[in-house]
């Protein structure tokens, strides 16, 4: 990738002032109260933002995007899904568990649970905190790879090596400053993903209007995904029987409306596969329930509510959006790896130093929200 030194100015500067200001945020920490939830005492705001930027960071920025490059329209149904679930997280769920939290006095969400169901709770910590670890595993595992893979895009740094240095950055300052460190550096990363992922869009749809004259794969994301067949511009991947096949006739012959029954049974499923992320939402990860416990008050928690909501809709407009915006630009089979194609469109429509700002933001979204919850 060109211009490797202005991009490795930007990232070292930013990484550098991000950790900065973590340590800064953990001086506050007076208490093991403080070091685990911030003290239950989070800006909404705060807890908002900090609740976006850790329930998304590489899937926002690297997995939904590469995912709609690589099958088109169909991924509409996993950002429904999600989307859902959030939405419904924040409605109906945030202000239950900061109340719960407050009458329990709990700092993490395994503790909650046990001192609600009192008979048990020790069984539901051991549990409880053995099925965390085990999960998390893959899950940070995940978000260490997703470093990695940037860097090595970036630099061409072995992803081992590129997820030892993502190790390296985080470790420190996480230990040093707990909750209020992850959760205030947060804020920073989830403001740099939302610009990236409105700016991008805007961009993009201006760069391939400005190359209607040739060069690149479409001119408008409507006439990539037209160019690149059934298989992207249809929202159920294309899936059919072509005429004249011997599975087409053997169906038909067998029972003439069997074609339209499958279709529907495979439409069926893939609405219900992408829409069962929603259920992920609900409570299941630590990590975002312990932001909505952390909030302060009833009054914050309804702030939080309606920022964590338009966050969320218009990041995952914008993250469709690049991944059909690369189909435009490279083709849908113009990159090796599809989870690049957020970095490979940033740096081909900006300029070196934004592009730079833009791309440190996807790295160390990934990189500084590991911890608590990654």
């Amino acid at each position: 990738m060109e211009n490797q030194v202005q991009i490795l100015i930007v990232m070292v500067t930013y990484m550098t002032l991000l950790i900065a200001w973590g340590i800064y945020q953990g001086r506050k920490v007076k208490t093991s109260s403080d070091f685990a939830i911030a003290g239950r005492n989070l800006p909404g705001w705060v807890a908002a933002l900090s609740e976006r930027a850790t329930g998304e960071s590489s899937w926002a920025l690297l997995g939904l995007p590469g995912a709609a490059y690589a099958t088109g329209l169909m991924e509409v149904w996993t950002a429904i899904g999600c989307v859902a679930g959030i939405l419904a997280a924040w409605i109906f769920l945030a202000w239950r568990l900061r109340d719960e939290a407050a009458k329990y006095q709990t700092d993490t969400f395994t503790d909650y649970i046990a001192k609600k169901h009192g008979e048990v709770g020790k069984w539901i910590r051991v549990v409880g905190s053995f099925t965390i670890v085990f999960f998390f595993f893959f899950y940070v595992g995940a978000q260490f790879l997703g470093g990695g893979k940037t860097l090595e895009n970036l630099f061409g740094i072995d992803r081992i090596y590129g997820m030892l240095l993502v190790v390296l950055v985080v470790v420190p300052y996480t230990i040093y400053g707990g909750f209020r460190s992850v959760t205030y550096t947060d804020v920073i990363q989830a403001i740099v993903m939302i610009t990236t992922l409105i700016v991008a869009p805007i961009a993009g749809i201006i760069y391939l209007s400005n190359h209607a004259d040739g060069g690149l794969f479409a001119s408008s994301i409507s006439e990539a995904l037209l160019k690149a067949g059934p298989a992207y511009n249809t929202m159920t991947g294309g899936a059919s029987v072509q005429e004249g096949t011997s599975l087409y006739d053997f169906c038909t012959n067998l029972f003439p409306n069997s074609l339209n029954i499958a279709k529907g049974l495979g439409t069926g499923m893939i609405i219900a596969g992408a829409f069962s992320w929603f259920f992920g939402y609900l409570g299941g990860q630590p990590q975002l329930s312990t932001r909505f416990m952390a909030i302060s008050d009833a009054r914050q928690a309804k702030r939080a509510r309606n920022i964590g909501v338009a966050w969320t809709i218009i990041a995952y407009t914008g993250a469709l959006m690049i991944g059909w915006i690369g189909i435009a630009i490279f083709g849908p089979e113009g990159l090796q790896d599809q989870e690049t194609v957020m970095p490979e469109v940033l740096t081909t429509l900006f300029n070196p130093w934004i592009a730079g700002i833009l791309i440190t933001g996807v790295l160390a979204a990934v990189e500084l929200n590991l911890p608590f919850g990654r």
